[in-house]
């Protein structure tokens, strides 16, 4: 049974609930999942509101309610759980990152895996370095397509700090996969860096077998920037 926390906090949240606003959202979601049919800006000020109306959830006690939020079907229960833990990351110890994994693999979907592996695993991994190898290997290994976005992804805001061997390694190992979602991920985490490297990235994709989608994703700033100058 859920917590009389989560209880409250699922109450409040379906206590406002849009239907027409809930078809849109899963509609635009492809389905994927039902909705209550509250948008972000206010999902986040009524979240902010019952925290400071019943006090804000901590420690391992914030990780079960984030678990609890998890298990509702309503999508905006997910993203509720996903704010908590990231409130909640500076605080996390290295067993964190199972919580963090099993939210990958479950409900799955970009709206939920990119944030966790941007926002959550990204940095928990930095300040637990020592568990990079054995994830990242682990997860490109694992088969589940959620995963593997997962390991291109989390080093999204590392910049200067991006171990650009382990990203280089982790995109040949996945550049032949046929997943929309990959290929998308594999341009995206090039795009990023692209910001830091321009040089880098274009030798990479110079010399490496990428998909149209993972290439044109790819170039995307760097010829912004190229028609930029043009202009001037």
């Amino acid at each position: 049974m859920a917590s009389l926390y989560t209880d409250k906090l699922e109450a409040w949240l379906r206590a406002h609930s849009n239907e027409a606003d809930a078809e849109a959202m899963a509609a635009y979601m492809r389905d994927q999942f039902p909705f209550l049919g509250i948008r972000n800006p206010q999902r986040m000020a009524l979240t902010k509101q019952f925290w400071k109306e019943h006090g804000f959830p901590k420690g391992a006690e914030g990780v079960k309610v984030a678990d609890e939020l998890w298990a509702l079907p309503e999508r905006e229960f997910a993203y509720t759980a996903i704010l908590l833990l990231t409130q909640l990351r500076k605080e996390s110890g290295p067993e964190r990152i199972e919580v963090l994994e099993r939210m990958v693999i479950t409900q799955s979907w970009w709206d939920s895996v990119d944030p966790i592996a941007d926002h959550l695993i990204g940095y928990h991994l930095q300040k637990y370095p020592e568990q990079i190898p054995v994830h990242v290997e682990k997860w490109l290994a694992s088969g589940n397509m959620w995963l593997q976005r997962t390991a291109i992804l989390f080093q999204l805001k590392y910049k200067q700090r991006t171990d650009v061997t382990l990203l280089f390694s982790t995109i040949r190992q996945l550049a032949d996969s046929k997943e929309f979602f990959i290929r998308k991920a594999i341009g995206w985490a090039l795009r990023e860096y692209s910001k830091t490297d321009a040089a880098a990235v274009r030798a990479f994709v110079a010399e490496n077998e990428l998909s149209p989608l993972s290439v044109k994703e790819t170039l995307k700033v760097m010829q912004r920037k190229e028609a930029q100058q043009a202009d001037l």
